[in-house]
């Protein structure tokens, strides 16, 4: 078993208090028998998250900064034939504008049919076809592309931009250009789109724009061990809504760690990822003989997630 949690830790004040003032036994009982610990510093202004990087390392990828394949492997696993194409995820999104900045909302918040994100799609498609790029429809929020200029093109993960300004997250490099211009058109063609003017009339949000990321040439995936990954924090932290936060954290302890716990007392190996806004921690946890668990202070599971 190896578990991987994303947003494990955030960086906020708000964010850092709800992380002290939850109660996370099962998790610290398994970082008191923690073994072989491997960490992953970085920043929070990475193009790449930690828990993407974590993933990629699970995977056996290797890829610069902001290039891990995400596109290419969605494709593989929709039955779409890779081959030596350069594949992007191209993400229909809401930007909103406010009176300082554009930020990205969580696409997860559009909650966009298949009606209407195919005939978004339909609509966007020539734009990027009549300069060869190859398109192809998986999901509501995933649209896959495909162009030599994807090989090598640093892009932002999603997950590093909701919320946030998007200015500092666009892709600057030569190659991005024909891309930034591409999605001009697309952020005009949507602005009349008949789809958009009846979700505005219902008090929904646009699809007014498209993010691009996960760019690079298909590599397979090998995990070294069974791979899951507990995304259930992932919205609450996003959206900053931290009483969910600690009740999705409370449900992880409860469940997967839980049962972490369990296996490593049964002498299964179980190795646990914990992902910040910056880091990851990786180790691997060793059974403890039970007279040995009463007398070994269980770690302080916040002061670990807090250096994430």
């Amino acid at each position: 078993m190896h578990l991987v949690v994303p947003f494990a830790a955030p960086l906020s004040d708000a964010g850092r208090q709800a992380l002290r003032d939850v109660e996370l036994p099962h998790l610290a009982e398994l970082l008191s028998a923690r073994r072989r610990e491997r960490r992953d510093d970085g920043d929070e202004w990475s193009l790449t998250p930690p828990h993407e990087r974590a993933l990629a390392r699970a995977w056996g990828w290797a890829a610069a900064e902001g290039a891990l394949p995400f596109a290419a492997h969605t494709a593989a696993q929709a039955g779409i034939e890779p081959g030596d194409l350069a594949w992007g995820l191209l993400t229909p999104v809401h930007l909103h504008l406010g009176t300082e900045q554009v930020s990205l909302l969580d696409p997860q918040a559009l909650q966009l049919d298949e009606a209407t994100s195919r005939a978004l799609f339909d609509a966007v498609a020539p734009l990027f076809t009549s300069e060869g790029f190859v398109l192809r429809w998986v999901a509501p929020l995933v649209w896959l592309t495909a162009h030599e200029t994807l090989r090598a093109l640093p892009t932002a993960s999603l997950d590093r931009v909701i919320g946030r300004h998007v200015d500092r997250w666009l892709p600057d490099a030569p190659a991005a250009r024909l891309l930034r211009r591409l999605q001009n058109e697309v952020q005009m063609l949507l602005y009349m789109h008949p789809a958009n003017a009846e979700r505005e009339s219902q008090g929904r949000l646009s699809v007014n724009s498209v993010w691009l990321s996960g760019c690079g040439a298909y590599q397979p995936a090998r995990p070294a061990s069974a791979l899951a990954v507990d995304d259930r924090l992932r919205t609450p932290a996003l959206a900053e809504d931290w009483a969910a936060w600690q009740a999705a954290w409370r449900a992880l302890d409860a469940g997967p760690l839980a049962a972490a716990l369990a296996a490593t007392r049964r002498g299964e190996p179980v190795t646990l990822t914990l992902c910040g806004e910056r880091s990851a921690v990786t180790f691997d946890a060793a059974a403890r003989r039970p007279w040995a668990r009463w007398f070994v202070r269980r770690a302080d599971a916040a002061a670990l997630l807090e250096t994430l």
